[in-house]
């Protein structure tokens, strides 16, 4: 199976799973898994000696499960049960937001909505919540964003756990799981009352690379009266962050990701703040080589305009070939493969429903 390329697409309306060898020009499609079901994200686990793809399809109608593939997207089987508040809890589950791989090879970390935190031990059979933060003393006072009140963003890095939630903020474990501290020092919130609170922003993403556990990235919704606080760094472990917006278009987006290979090159998709769509109907990653410092943009092969799509959150993976490819799916149903870590884009799916995630992997 080395060398073949493995990209899971969440969508308003089921799951697609494209495959192939790494550098064919056209991939086999399946799906849709889940018809109907929107799924705002997967994850493909490789852990194990066998990848899976796991999704997560919450339905308002059919409820939330955890769904496991081991043959890479042929097959799906549910897990016995998924996340779900006590029934004195007082919140209901809306929607998963994000799954990712725990400490052990059979752990995992979802993140829900209304903002929570679950833990499974057993591969996503049963689920227990992570009290530091659900139970948190800021967390009835979270606010809903654009998207819900989601906690979206779960990053093991660095010695800490992150957690990025709209809005609440960056939130950090240092003593595993037991407790979380707002770690939001030059996170800026545009939109409130105060621009610089303790808690409340609305962090769209967090990325980070394993090699350089004291750094890591994020896209933050600032305020639109101020190009500085949307694109951020922190060189200490997300103690402190500050803006490396310089030179973009726009600080406003929703992805980030970071290069498997080389921890200072780092990519976005701005997005013209008012419309959250392409700045100028022309859309284009925009790829930074030295930590943010300085940004070029990625535009050859993509629609030159009059295209208005928004990329998500979770809409945005970077494979880990030796070459990678970055990928990317819009809310206008197309998918989007940059060869040569974005060099050059082609179309891979062109109809899809509206895309929530996008996962890639060599496997």
């Amino acid at each position: 199976m080395a060398g073949r390329v493995v990209v899971a697409v969440g969508t308003k309306k089921g799951l697609f799973v494209f495959s192939g060898s790494t550098g064919a020009r056209r991939l086999e499609s399946r799906g849709p898994f889940f018809p109907g079901m929107p799924l705002n994200t997967v994850l493909i686990d490789q852990r194990s000696k066998t990848p899976k793809v796991i999704a997560v399809p919450s339905s308002p109608w059919f409820g939330t499960t955890i769904q496991v593939s081991k043959d890479l997207g042929k097959k799906f089987k549910p897990t016995k049960s998924a996340p779900a508040f006590a029934a004195d809890d007082g919140r209901t589950l809306k929607n998963v937001w994000s799954l990712a791989p725990g400490r052990d090879r059979t752990d995992f970390l979802c993140g829900v909505e209304p903002a929570a935190l679950f833990r499974s031990d057993d591969g996503g059979e049963s689920w227990e919540k992570v009290a530091g933060i659900t139970d948190h003393a800021h967390a009835r006072q979270w606010h809903p964003g654009n998207g819900g009140l989601c906690l979206h963003t779960i990053l093991n890095h660095g010695g800490a756990l992150h957690l990025g939630i709209s809005t609440g903020g960056h939130y950090t474990s240092r003593d595993g799981e037991k407790s979380f501290a707002p770690e939001n020092s030059g996170v800026g919130a545009g939109f409130a009352p105060e621009k610089f609170p303790e808690f409340g922003q609305c962090v769209h993403k967090i990325a980070a690379h394993p090699d350089r556990p004291e750094r890591l990235y994020m896209q933050n919704h600032g305020g639109f009266d101020d190009p500085t606080l949307g694109v951020l760094r922190s060189d200490d472990n997300g103690k402190s962050w500050k803006s490396i917006a310089k030179g973009l278009p726009s600080d406003f987006g929703f992805p980030i990701v970071v290069h498997p290979h080389d921890p200072e090159t780092v990519y976005i998709v701005p997005l013209a703040p008012a419309t959250r769509t392409c700045p100028d109907g022309q859309p284009a990653v925009w790829r930074s080589e030295n930590a943010g410092e300085k940004w070029s943009k990625l535009s050859r092969g993509l629609p030159k305009k009059d295209a208005w799509f928004t990329v998500l959150r979770d809409g945005m993976d970077i494979d880990g070939g030796r070459r990678p490819s970055i990928w990317f799916g819009t809310t206008t149903g197309q998918l989007w493969r940059g060869r040569e870590g974005g060099e050059s884009f082609e179309c891979v799916a062109s109809s899809l429903p509206p895309i929530h995630s996008v996962k890639a992997a060599v496997v």
